[in-house]
């Protein structure tokens, strides 16, 4: 890993979603790449919200989640509700 001071860490984090859907000016994609390659915690959590994001866009018959690993996520992440839903 190239070292870096981190600063830009944070920015990056808080402008993701709009680098992942494609809306953030060409400049600022360009300077965020460039973060990229030389920050690995960066790139992980880049890679690991796409993934993310393509699993929660999987219909339930393309699903490839195994059901514990589904459920713990949800709970994980306070969803519980999609779990048990209440009548």
């Amino acid at each position: 890993m190239t070292d870096h001071l981190h600063d830009n860490c944070k920015a990056l984090l808080g402008s993701l979603s709009e680098y992942i859907d494609g809306e953030l000016p060409s400049d600022l994609c360009r300077e965020i790449e460039k973060h990229l390659e030389g920050c690995d915690n960066c790139r992980v959590v880049l890679n690991t919200t796409k993934r993310t994001i393509d699993l929660v866009h999987i219909t339930p018959e393309e699903q490839t989640v195994p059901d514990d690993v589904r459920e713990r996520l949800f709970k994980r992440l306070k969803l519980d509700d999609y779990l048990n839903p209440q009548p």
